[in-house]
C-alpha cells in the first residue's frame, strides 16, 4: 500500500504524544512492507538515517517550487529518534526502509496552542533552510484545479506575489495560518505523487488531507488523536473546531484512538459512528536499559507527573493530591516533568499550599532523560481531565513503574493492572498514591503485571489494524 501520511510532529521535534504515535505507527507500517510518504511542516533534517531518502522542500516538485524537477533530493545523516544523553544520534535508520520524508516550511512546531511558547528553537532557526532555497509557492504555481479544491475547504490560494515560505515573517506564531499554508503546499504535492490512500493526523493536517483527496480522488483517513474539547474543555477555539469537523466529515474513514474519542466524534462533531474505527496506540517492544544514577538525589519516595502542564492534563489535581499525601506521609517528593501555560501557576499553587519544597518542576524532558525520570519514580500519576489515549502510562509500565490513571482516559479502556481514579477526586487520588508507596505487595503486583499487558499493545498490532482500515476504505461504498 502506498500511503500519503500527513503529520505535524515527528521525533526529534515533538511536544506531546502525537509525535510519538506518528513515529511508532509509521515505523510499524514500514516494517509491514507499506510505502509511506510522510509530509512534515518543517525541514526534514534530524528525522531519518542512511536507509531513508530525505526529500527536502526544494525537491517536492516543480508545481511547488517552480524549479526544475531534475533537482536531486539531498541524502542526510540524521536522527529519527530522540537524542541520547550526550546529544548524539540514536540510530534508528534500519527502522525506515520504505518510508520517505518530505517537509514543507513552517515556523510552528507544536499543535498544542498552550504549549507553543515552550517550544525549543526559534522561527529564525526554522527558516534558515528557507533562505537557502526552501520551497516557495507563488500564485503562478497554483492551478485552477488546486484553487477550486482549496476553496472547497475554505482556503484561498496565495495572491500574486505572495511567495509562501520565502521569508520568516510568513511563519510566525500563527498555527491556523500555518495549517492553511501547509494545505496549499499539499495541493501541489497531491498531483505529483502516486499513492493509494491519504492518512491525516489531527486537526492541523485535516484541511490538507481534504484538499489532497479532492485533487487525487483517493480516499482520506482522518486519525483523531485528540479533539478541541479534550484540549480546551468547553472553551473551544471555533476555528480549530471547524477544521476538525471539516476533516472528520471529509474523511471516508476515521481512526479514533479510543472509545472515548469515538464518542466525542459522534456527539460533538455529528459523525456517523459507522465510519469510525477504534485503533488503540501502542508502545515499542524494545527493552529499556537501566540508567546509571538518577536525575534527583533523594532518599524520599518519588511520585511523578509527566506531561504538558495544561488544563487537559490536570496538573492542579496532582498538586492538590500531593498536599493530601504530605499531610499523612512526609517522606515523599513530587516531580512535575513538562512545560505548558499552567507551569507558573502550578509553582505558585505548590507554594501557596506550603509544599513548594516538596514539588520539583523539571521543565520539558526529552530522550533518555524521560527514561531516567521514570526509573527514579516509585509511582506515576496521570490525572488528565480528558485524555484521548495516554501513551505515558505505557512508558511508565515499560520502566516497571506502578501507575495511577484518570478514568477519563482512553488508556483506562485497555489497562487492567493500573489503579484508576476520577481526575477530580483528589482524596481518592491521594489514598491510592499512599497505598502504592506504603504497601510493597501492591506495588510489586503492579510492577510485575503491568509490563505483561504491554505485550498486546504493540505498534505492529496498531499498524495491522490501520492497514485493515486502508483496505476497507479503498473498497468502501461510503462517499465523501
Amino acid at each position: 500500500m502506498r500511503i500519503l501520511m500527513l503529520g505535524w510532529e515527528f521525533p526529534p521535534y515533538i511536544a506531546g504524544g502525537l509525535g510519538t504515535a506518528c513515529f511508532g505507527l509509521t515505523r510499524a507500517l514500514d516494517r509491514l512492507g507499506h510505502d509511506v510518504l510522510f509530509v512534515l511542516p518543517r525541514e526534514a533534517d534530524g528525522i531519518t538515517g542512511d536507509r531513508v531518502r530525505v526529500v527536502g522542500p526544494n525537491a517536492i516538485g516543480p508545481a511547488v517550487t517552480g524549479q526544475s524537477a531534475s533537482t536531486e533530493p539531498e541524502e542526510m545523516q540524521a536522527c529519527p529518534e530522540m537524542e541520547d544523553s550526550s546529544g548524539s544520534c540514536v540510530d534508528e535508520a534500519e527502522d525506515f526502509v520504505r518510508t520517505r520524508f518530505v517537509s514543507v516550511p513552517s515556523g510552528r512546531r507544536s499543535p498544542y496552542p498552550a504549549f507553543a511558547s515552550e517550544e525549543a528553537g526559534s522561527v529564525e532557526q526554522i527558516m534558515q533552510a528557507g533562505r537557502s532555497g526552501a520551497a516557495s509557492v507563488g500564485a503562478a504555481s497554483v492551478t485552477t484545479k488546486q484553487r477550486l479544491a482549496l476553496a472547497e475547504v475554505g482556503i484561498e490560494a496565495p495572491a500574486a506575489g505572495d511567495f509562501e515560505g520565502s521569508s520568516p515573517e510568513h511563519y510566525g506564531h500563527d498555527m491556523i495560518g500555518d495549517a492553511k499554508r501547509y494545505a496549499r503546499l499539499i495541493a501541489s504535492l497531491a498531483e505529483t505523487e502516486d499513492f493509494d490512500v491519504i492518512h491525516a493526523h489531527d486537526w492541523m493536517t485535516y484541511a490538507a488531507g481534504a484538499v489532497a483527496a479532492r485533487l487525487s480522488g483517493k480516499p482520506l483517513v482522518a486519525h483523531v488523536h485528540s479533539t478541541e474539547f479534550d484540549r480546551s474543555g468547553e472553551s473551544v477555539n471555533q476555528t480549530i473546531y471547524d477544521l476538525e469537523r471539516l476533516g472528520m466529515h471529509a474523511a471516508d474513514r476515521i481512526i479514533a484512538v479510543s472509545r472515548l474519542t469515538k464518542s466525542i466524534c459522534e456527539q460533538r462533531y455529528g459523525v456517523d459512528g459507522r465510519k469510525i474505527q477504534v485503533v488503540y496506540n501502542g508502545i515499542d517492544d524494545d527493552r529499556i536499559q537501566p540508567e546509571a544514577g538518577g536525575m534527583i538525589a533523594s532518599t524520599d519516595k518519588i511520585v511523578l507527573f509527566l506531561g504538558r502542564i495544561t488544563m487537559q492534563k490536570g496538573p492542579e489535581y496532582f498538586v492538590r493530591a500531593a498536599r493530601r499525601v504530605l499531610d499523612k506521609y512526609d517522606d515523599v517528593k513530587f516531580v512535575v516533568a513538562g512545560s505548558g501555560d499552567m507551569a507558573v501557576g502550578m509553582i505558585e499553587e505548590a507554594a501557596t499550599l506550603g509544599i513548594g519544597h516538596k514539588v520539583l518542576f523539571t521543565g520539558f524532558l526529552r530522550g533518555r532523560d524521560v527514561d531516567r525520570v521514570f526509573q527514579m519514580a516509585d509511582c506515576y500519576v496521570m490525572p488528565s481531565v480528558s485524555e484521548p489515549f495516554g501513551i505515558a502510562p505505557l512508558e511508565a509500565m515499560k520502566n516497571d513503574v506502578p501507575v495511577i490513571i484518570s478514568k477519563q482516559s482512553g488508556v483506562s479502556e485497555v489497562l487492567t493492572h493500573a489503579l484508576k481514579v476520577d481526575f477530580w477526586d483528589i482524596d481518592e487520588m491521594a489514598n491510592k498514591i499512599i497505598a502504592v508507596l506504603r504497601h510493597p505487595p501492591l506495588s510489586q503486583t503492579l510492577r510485575q503485571h503491568g509490563p505483561m499487558e504491554l505485550r498486546r499493545l504493540t505498534w505492529e498490532d496498531a499498524a495491522r489494524r490501520t492497514a485493515s482500515v486502508y483496505e476497507a476504505v479503498r473498497s468502501s461504498t461510503l462517499v465523501r
